[in-house]
């Protein structure tokens, strides 16, 4: 028996990995680092602030280029919050990362206080967020776009790929207040150049057209409609998929605008808990201005999630790319 035991191959791939590329995928490495050292060196007032996750953000790229402008706060989440506060009130732009559970659930009320009700102009960049990690509820934000929506003056982006991260840093910069961007970091999947993409920031953009389904999605969420959107091809289904980077504001105009096409089922996609995150507040959207599509929604549940490899955790939740086909097939049928 310990002989047929030691023959199994290992598993390679770890609970804790960040990247959701597939294999053979083109990626970016650091995007956000290497956008936030960009913008940072015409903006000299940016200044970058972690709780001791430096290397696990990607600010440590931001760190080598701007020693000077680099704060390490220790873990200390409640702390990172407050002194960005406190910089963004001296004039400076804080970029603060954490991990996306640790900014939300452990820094929410000097989010809630020190930032956004004085309408501050800090980024919080914060990573792992949805279920991109698998080591179980400790890590894995899957409420965070909930918690953040309830906040007045924030502005929230959830980007797709390298392309958008890189994008939605310099467009955060721009803008004056308080900003919550969930963070891609790592090896991160390069997608929208194939699209002629260009973030803005409110804005919802249509990256392919469809008669038969809408795919309505955000962050990772939306390679994976992209791809979804493919494999239904060679079952004569034509899909459309709208990226939502930005969740708040959200471009209900360009929602309604797209849902008001009859004869198309609507699927809201989202990395997210079903609760309080892109899909209620499409549906809510929908609603209030009386725009009754065949409406679908696929999230991840209510409920504290597995620990494990992501593939396996992405398969049991719903969100792999095979489990979106036969979900939307099954809808169609």
């Amino acid at each position: 028996m310990s002989s047929v035991a030691e023959k199994k191959p290992r598993l390679t791939t770890s609970a804790m990995i960040a990247s959701i590329a597939a294999e053979g995928q083109k990626t970016v490495s650091a995007p956000f680092g290497h956008a936030l050292v960009n913008v940072a060196q015409t903006r000299t007032n940016i200044v970058g602030l972690t709780a001791d996750l430096s290397k696990y953000t990607d600010l440590h790229i931001f760190a080598k280029a701007f020693p000077e402008r680099h704060f390490q706060m220790g873990m200390a989440e409640q702390l990172l919050m407050g002194a960005a506060g406190g910089m963004a009130k001296e004039g400076m732009i804080p970029f603060a990362t954490t991990y996306a559970v640790f900014a939300t659930r452990r820094a929410y009320d000097f989010i809630h206080q020190v930032i956004a009700e004085e309408n501050l102009n800090v980024k919080i960049c914060a990573a792992l967020p949805g279920l991109t990690t698998g080591y179980g509820p400790s890590h894995q934000a899957t409420e965070d776009i909930a918690l953040m929506r309830g906040i007045p003056n924030l502005t929230i982006i959830d980007p797709c790929d390298a392309l958008d991260t890189e994008q939605a840093v310099a467009a955060a910069a721009d803008h004056n207040g308080p900003v919550y961007m969930r963070l891609l970091r790592g090896q991160v999947p390069l997608v929208l150049d194939e699209y002629d993409y260009h973030f803005e920031l409110g804005k919802a953009k249509l990256l392919r057209d469809g008669r038969d389904v809408l795919l309505i999605s955000s962050g990772i969420m939306t390679m994976r409609a992209l791809e979804t959107a493919k494999a239904l091809t060679h079952d004569k289904v034509d899909v459309a998929v709208l990226h939502v980077p930005t969740i708040k504001p959200l471009d209900t105009a360009t929602i309604l605008e797209q849902c008001r096409r009859s004869g198309r089922l609507v699927v809201v996609m989202e990395n997210h808990s079903v609760i309080g995150g892109l899909g209620e507040a499409v549906a809510t959207a929908l609603m209030r201005a009386q725009v009754v599509p065949v409406f679908r929604h696929i999230g991840l549940p209510d409920e504290f999630l597995a620990a494990g490899a992501l593939p396996t955790l992405h398969d049991r939740y719903g969100i792999s790319v095979s489990s979106l086909v036969s979900t939307v097939k099954g809808w169609l049928a």
